[in-house]
């Protein structure tokens, strides 16, 4: 029964959708956990320090192929990991940028997969400003330097400019821990930031992470988005991003093409295109916010 090895940087709560929709891509060719097919898994639980060797753990086992989740971090290890066995990525960052692959065509070596193209973070930006447009300052709560790579500066400086061109100030705050977080928090209330934009990032996906931000927000009269679904469903305002389940479902159909007998060297990376607007209504009236028609005409989803 051949091995499937999964990696990923985030708690095991914190996007499990990512192994739902995986599985589901796998079904859909034929293979199914337990009948033909089986899943060893590995967490870092955000310690992405742990990746490094979860990783040469699941190449010990000899798995058919590695699923990679959670951040380019996990990409790397595993790719340091192994030039042989197969590995599939879903993950927002460019994998020919990060020396994973040739080019996105033909990535020429053990690696393929799909990317979330990650170009809605100005969009985001965007979007809070229609919702809010009264805000004139808005908190962008990222990574710092233990959590933080090329891809966060780029999407930060991507952010910053979207909030120039709309006459906004971007205050960005650095945070690596849950301690610093509670901290970043307690500053934008203090300062009267009028919006907070979540930065797209693994640190920030687990359930527990989602959930507080969503009720520290709400209770500061705060308009947020986030790219999780999960934010609107536990009370944040909004999210706006790729759909996480679909991306893995195309990751799970590579997974299965591969087990088929294709070579990841000439199996070109897809890029996911689905993308949801979910908006939490409950959470809008609370906050004193009438859903603009144009939102209300975009969005995937109005909740509550």
């Amino acid at each position: 029964m051949p091995r499937i090895a999964f990696l990923h940087g985030n708690k095991r709560d914190g996007d499990a959708g990512a192994v739902v929709g995986i599985k589901e891509g796998l079904r859909q060719a034929g293979f199914v956990d337990g009948q033909n097919v089986t899943f060893d898994y590995r967490w870092a639980e955000n310690d992405f320090s742990r990746l490094p060797a979860l990783a040469a753990e699941l190449v010990a086992l000899r798995p058919a192929v590695i699923v990679v989740g959670g951040g380019s971090a996990a990409a790397v290890a595993a790719k340091s990991a192994t030039s042989t066995i197969p590995i599939v990525l879903a993950f927002g960052s460019d994998p020919v940028e990060l020396g994973l692959a040739t080019s996105l065509e033909r990535p020429g070596g053990n690696i393929t997969g799909v990317i979330f193209p990650g170009q809605y973070a100005a969009e985001r930006v965007r979007l809070l400003t229609t919702m809010a447009p009264q805000v004139r300052t808005i908190g962008y709560l990222r990574t710092g330097p233990a959590h933080s790579n090329a891809v966060t500066e780029q999407q930060t400086a991507n952010v910053d400019a979207a909030a120039r061109a709309l006459g906004r100030q971007l205050v960005p705050f650095k945070v690596d821990s849950r301690a610093e977080i509670d901290a970043a928090m307690t500053a934008i209330v203090d300062r009267k930031i009028g919006a907070l934009d979540i930065a797209a990032h693994p640190f920030f996906d687990d359930d527990a992470t989602i959930a507080g931000l969503a009720v520290r927000t709400l209770r500061a009269k705060l308009p947020a988005i986030f790219i999780q679904e999960a934010f609107p469903n536990a009370g944040g305002l909004m999210s706006y991003g790729e759909s996480y389940a679909e991306g893995f479902r195309h990751a799970g159909q590579y997974v299965a093409r591969i087990l088929k007998s294709e070579k990841p060297a000439v199996m070109p990376f897809d890029q996911t295109t689905k993308v949801e607007l979910i908006i939490n209504r409950a959470t809008a009236r609370a906050l004193g916010l009438a859903i603009p028609e144009s939102l209300a005409a975009r969005a995937t989803q109005v909740i509550g």
